[in-house]
């Protein structure tokens, strides 16, 4: 089973068994691996189980594999052996008789390795490994980790941040206090679109980066330029052009879109942006 932080999902696995001459349980596990790996949950590996028996009459034993209704009720062991291609990863066993000796669950536990890797062999037939991705119907849920001094920013003043998010998108979006941002919706498109939403009010600048966005307001000493929605920085009018600017707008004006080099930023936390020097 994936981990929280690969499949944030809970995982609810029905079986319902409607017949049965053999082992319900090991079925439900082959059964309920597929059912999982068809589903997109991401699974490591594919998980098949049998049920081993035995026959014993003084010293002499009969081991056997996938048993039947009938071997279970008048044999004297059920032996459930779980497990990948790698080993087991569960055990269960019921015994009628007083105990086993060594070489029996020697025995039955090498037969329950060749029966298990012949029901993965069958299961590889039918699907290999997990689905890609989730079902288009099924919900979708991501979480994304963003530094803690940049929750604040995402929340915004009074939450304005993250409620706008929530009606620009229409997404359910929750943050804990070590920065994993959970964004869960049943449109597809929304989550991706608050995902990004939040990259970009957690992006940093990089000094010697450029970038392109739209004039967002014009002043007598120069121009504020979007860098990433949320984060403007200025392009002084000394930095708008090579030579002498007169007016900003001789240069650029709002809504133009331009492209911009992060030249540094100030003791206030301001960006300094440069056109001259892309």
């Amino acid at each position: 089973i994936p981990t929280k932080a690969e499949f944030p999902y809970t995982i609810r696995l029905v079986s319902e068994i409607l017949e049965s001459n053999g082992s319900s349980s090991m079925a439900t596990v082959c059964a309920g691996s597929l059912a999982m790996m068809d589903a997109g949950v991401p699974l490591k590996e594919a998980t098949a189980g049998i049920a081993m028996g035995l026959i014993s009459e003084g010293k002499n034993n009969v081991i056997l594999s996938d048993i039947l209704g009938d071997e279970d009720h008048l044999g004297d062991m059920d032996f459930k052996v779980i497990g990948t291609e790698n080993g087991i990863t569960a055990l269960q066993m019921d015994i009628k008789i007083k105990g086993l000796g060594q070489k029996v669950v020697e025995q039955a536990l090498m037969q329950a390795r060749e029966g298990r890797l012949h029901i993965l062999g069958e299961m590889a037939k039918a699907l290999k490994e997990s689905r890609s991705g989730l079902s288009t119907y099924a919900p979708r849920f991501i979480t994304h980790k963003i530094a803690q001094d940049k929750i604040g920013t995402v929340i915004g003043p009074g939450g304005k941040m993250i409620k706008s998010i929530v009606e620009k998108t229409g997404v359910k979006i929750n943050i804990d206090d070590d920065g994993i941002v959970s964004i869960m919706s049943r449109d597809h498109q929304a989550v991706d679109d608050a995902l990004e939403i939040v990259q970009n009010l957690t992006r940093t600048i990089e000094i010697g980066e450029t970038y392109t966005g739209p004039v967002k307001k014009v002043m007598d000493f120069g121009a504020f330029v979007e860098v990433f929605p949320g984060t403007e920085g200025l392009v002084h009018i000394s930095n708008l052009a090579e030579g002498r600017v007169e007016k900003v707008t001789d240069v650029c004006k709002e809504g133009d879109i331009v492209t911009v080099k992060a030249t540094g930023v100030d003791r206030r936390g301001k960006i300094q942006l440069s056109i001259k020097d892309v």
